[in-house]
């Protein structure tokens, strides 16, 4: 599907990169992506797999990612001064990527739709149901958690030898290669060429390091929706695999806690990402999912 762009989207009137697939007449879903990642990321193969099950899929790039604005004049993020409560270089939180998103489907003229995020992008799924809950008709959170200290969590012991991003696109593509290896799912085989080839698309479209910050001080500038979360009145998946490194299971577990009548699903071997073999699994189980709320919604 062509690449396009919505203009002047939401408050901050950004410009949002965006793809859709599948009948637009068909039940609309919109994939939301993480921190440093792109709509590329959601890949091509999984966005056809929910086409086929009689969906109409949307993926875009969030503000600071891929092809959508990047705001480069903010200040420089210090993460060390946020978490100690000075949050003078943080430059947006979730609400305001909530309003990105609620912005581009009125752009897209989508009254409502069905929420899929992964990581970051659950969350901003969680605030557009918080905050906006006449716009999702489901919401499916995908290895993601709820802000509270303590639960899911990282293991940055794991990362700690990779060190910073290379600037040398070849050198990224390789960073980038080893980085996804460690966070992929144990009980699953890893593609290194797809993932190389997809670090290398997801450089040439516009990484920005200091975005992938923006994001990252946005989560820690929100804090805790556990409280929010309870106040959800909306079909609700939360998916999570066993042996995810960078968001723990804990993270999964807590949301499908906070949110009334949120179905949990526990996925054996899955790390922080989608291997192949479990892609018909989860588009199965989502797009029923989706469908049976439609019933519910409707």
């Amino acid at each position: 599907m062509p690449e396009l762009t919505a203009r002047n989207v939401g408050p901050s009137g950004i410009e949002i990169a965006y793809e859709r697939f599948g009948d637009p007449e068909a039940t609309p879903v919109l994939l939301i992506m993480g921190a440093g990642a792109q709509m590329i990321n959601w890949p091509e193969g999984f966005c056809r797999a929910l086409v086929d099950r009689g969906l109409h899929v949307i993926r875009f790039d969030t503000r600071d990612a891929g092809r959508s604005t990047h705001f480069r004049d903010a200040p420089v993020p210090d993460f060390a001064a946020a978490l100690a409560g000075d949050l003078s270089t943080v430059s947006y939180t979730l609400s305001d990527l909530a309003a990105d998103t609620v912005g581009l489907l009125d752009a897209l003229g989508l009254t409502g739709v069905h929420l899929v995020g992964s990581s970051m992008g659950g969350m901003m799924a969680q605030m557009i149901a918080i905050e906006y809950p006449e716009r999702a008709r489901s919401l499916t959170s995908m290895m993601s958690t709820t802000g509270e200290p303590g639960v899911g969590e990282a293991d940055f012991s794991v990362f700690a030898e990779l060190g910073a991003p290379p600037k040398d696109r070849e050198a990224f593509v390789e960073w980038q290669v080893r980085a996804l290896r460690l966070a992929a799912s144990p009980g699953f085989a890893f593609d290194a060429t797809a993932a190389a080839e997809r670090a290398g698309r997801v450089f040439d479209r516009g990484y920005d390091p200091l975005g992938i910050q923006r994001q990252g001080l946005a989560v820690v500038a929100t804090g805790d929706r556990t409280e929010r979360l309870r106040s959800l009145r909306v079909p609700t998946l939360v998916v999570h695999g066993t042996d995810d490194l960078v968001c723990d299971v804990s993270g999964g577990r807590a949301t499908a806690a906070a949110v009334p009548g949120a179905e949990l699903l526990i996925l054996g071997g899955m790390g922080h990402g989608l291997p192949r073999e479990l892609r018909p699994e989860l588009t199965d189980r989502i797009s029923e999912f989706i469908h049976h709320a439609e019933t519910v919604t409707v």
